[in-house]
């Protein structure tokens, strides 16, 4: 230690024994506390466990049961029950269309809709349109025509633009216009994106 520590220092050793019996006084203190807390604390558990349900519904052709606080967003359990991270949160508001996925064969913004209101129902996702490492042709389409820049938004426009030729085959460019206008792209990359959704509508038109 040097030589021109103020007197008024405390010395460590003497620090480190204050600290440890502040760690033990308080301990002793959560120990003693009034039985009224210790009930508080265990109704606060007991509740956050009763916010709990179970719910079960089919995600990329696979059943599955989970456990949900029922404020869980379907883009959460998607996310971080099942780690299929390629849906994206970024407005989390249900305005940007990044988090788009198919539920029963419609889009839906994952993050505006409840996990719990999806039970029983049918989930698509970016990752369920891969054939095994293959690509879906739509997915393919995007690569070609360079339908993608940063790609944040681009699992959220490729299902919106499925949910189009789901309803209907052989879209026009105005029903794909129409049909993708919720999914934003902060690159601006529309073009190539429309593009994109076109060819993949036309080679169905082909097949």
């Amino acid at each position: 230690m040097s030589k021109n520590t103020s007197k008024k220092e405390m010395p460590r050793r003497k620090f480190l024994q204050s600290f440890g019996s502040g760690i033990i006084g308080t301990s002793v203190i959560i120990k003693n506390l009034p039985a009224g807390e210790n009930k508080k604390s265990s109704s606060i558990m007991e509740e956050q466990s009763a916010d709990q349900i179970e719910i079960s519904l089919t995600v990329n052709g696979k059943k599955i049961t989970a456990k949900v606080f029922t404020h869980t967003t379907l883009a959460q359990l998607l996310r971080e029950n099942l780690d299929l991270s390629g849906t994206k949160i970024v407005c989390n508001h249900g305005e940007c269309g990044a988090c788009t996925v198919l539920l029963n064969n419609q889009a839906v913004y994952a993050c505006h809709m409840l996990a719990m209101d999806a039970t029983g129902a049918e989930v698509t996702t970016i990752e369920g349109l891969l054939d095994g490492e293959n690509l879906h042709p739509l997915q393919q389409a995007f690569v070609d025509h360079d339908g993608l820049q940063c790609g944040f938004c681009t699992p959220g426009q490729i299902m919106s633009a499925q949910a189009i030729l789901l309803e209907n085959p052989n879209p026009d460019h105005k029903d794909i216009v129409k049909g993708m206008s919720g999914n934003l792209c902060r690159c601006a990359a529309y073009p190539n994106i429309l593009k994109s959704a076109i060819a993949a509508a036309e080679q169905n038109h082909k097949s």
